[in-house]
């Protein structure tokens, strides 16, 4: 296989792998938060269940670059992730309390730390001037197989009880564990990584600022469609079921928007633009979310931040390995996610706390002055002239 060019049948292979993989850790998303309410545990307990996911993936994800760059191979992190999604599942299906789905999600937040080396696998598949595109189609990808792992969680709850999306986790992760031992990959040379050199290229300053903008989109994701507004639409009167269909709502918008914002609309609109106006958009939706008195309206609220969100986090993870050399795209696509977990964490365990003492409404007007702030800072520090990772390229 050609470094600049993959077969159709090993793209649409890989993909193939990447709907299971990222189906078995999102099954059981729109249940989660209200499951571990109904296991006993306050808004600020089942926040921590949601960070724990994050929290994991900040810890591990620049190691696993690093790592990843080192040994100059993609494929085991693969399929290292799908066992690990596979064992969450377990985990959770097992768990009695909230404290045994706090130490699940974690593990589930190591299964998605491996999404470094698998996108770097991915992206490798195409030629570097198409960076973007992969980048586009893969969160295309990866967002339409949480939104039907979601709908077919709810549906599956509703069907089940509780513990029967947990459990089809776990067939997911098997299953995805069998086909990525198909999933080809070439050799990349390894990369000999010193201290100073990645401290360089990471604390740039252009590098850390689509890091502080990666870290803002996933602290509203994670505090309001991941964390509490599921909470919401319970005292709104959603059954199970209607958990599912609010995650499709927001999750299909934002597979279309993901497909077209890493190619079309960064063209046209520019990437800085197109990040400014997606974080408007989403800080809009999201004022308007404790507003909603039916589903319906609630509904009509996330598909218009789902497609907003579309558009912001493609180009943000393109803009972060564009140009770096591939053999180090691992540690640069590590240090990306990484810093942005920080907003996987601390967004639903500081919205867990506020919404415990102030309300649920709270939390969605806090993440959406965050939007607010992010979007003045893309307009002030996003450059479409220098990527950060040119900084990278040149720093190794």
């Amino acid at each position: 296989m050609s470094t600049d060019a993959a077969s159709p049948g090993h793209i649409a292979l890989f993909l193939a792998a990447n709907i299971l993989y990222w189906s078995a850790l999102y099954l059981y998303v729109p249940i989660l938060s209200p499951y571990a309410e109904q296991l006993g545990g306050s808004l600020t307990i089942a926040g921590l269940v949601v960070a724990s996911y994050g929290l994991l993936q900040f810890l591990l994800r620049i190691p696993i670059g690093i790592w990843s760059d080192r040994l100059g191979r993609r494929r085991p992190f693969l399929l290292a992730g799908m066992l690990t999604a596979g064992a969450a599942g377990v985990g959770l299906y097992l768990a009695g309390g909230p404290a045994g789905l706090l130490f699940s999600r974690g593990l589930a937040g190591v299964s998605a730390s491996m999404w470094v080396p698998i996108s770097v696998l991915f992206s490798s598949y195409f030629p570097r001037r198409r960076t973007a595109y992969a980048m586009g189609l893969i969160t295309m990808v990866m967002t339409a197989s949480q939104l039907g792992a979601m709908l077919a969680g709810g549906l599956v709850a509703e069907k089940t009880g509780w513990h029967g999306p947990f459990l089809g986790a776990a067939l997911l992760g098997v299953a995805g564990f069998l086909l990525s031992l198909f999933v080809k990959e070439k050799g990349q040379k390894k990369a000999g990584l010193n201290g100073r050199e990645i401290l360089l290229a990471a604390t740039e300053p252009s590098f850390l600022a689509i890091c502080l903008l990666g870290a803002c989109y996933q602290f509203i994701m994670f505090s309001t469609t991941y964390g509490f507004t599921t909470n919401f639409a319970v005292t709104l009167g959603a059954g199970k079921a209607e958990l599912g269909y609010l995650m499709v709502a927001a999750s299909l918008p934002a597979a279309v928007a993901s497909y077209f914002s890493g190619g079309w609309l960064a063209v046209r609109l520019g990437e800085a633009k197109a990040v400014v106006l997606g974080f408007a958009v989403t800080s809009l939706a999201t004022f308007l979310i404790p507003l909603c008195p039916t589903m319906n309206a609630l509904y009509i609220t996330q598909a218009v931040g789902g497609l907003s969100r579309g558009v912001i986090f493609p180009i943000l993870m393109g803009l972060a390995i564009k140009n770096a050399p591939e053999e180090r795209r691992a540690t640069a696509m590590g240090f990306f996610q990484s810093l942005y977990a920080i907003g996987m964490f601390a967004g639903p365990a500081i919205s867990g706390a506020v919404g415990s003492a102030a309300g649920l409404a709270i939390i969605f007007l806090m993440s959406g002055v965050l939007g607010l702030a992010a979007m003045v800072y893309a307009a002030l520090r996003l450059s479409v002239e220098r990527s950060p990772a040119d900084y990278i390229k040149r720093s190794w």
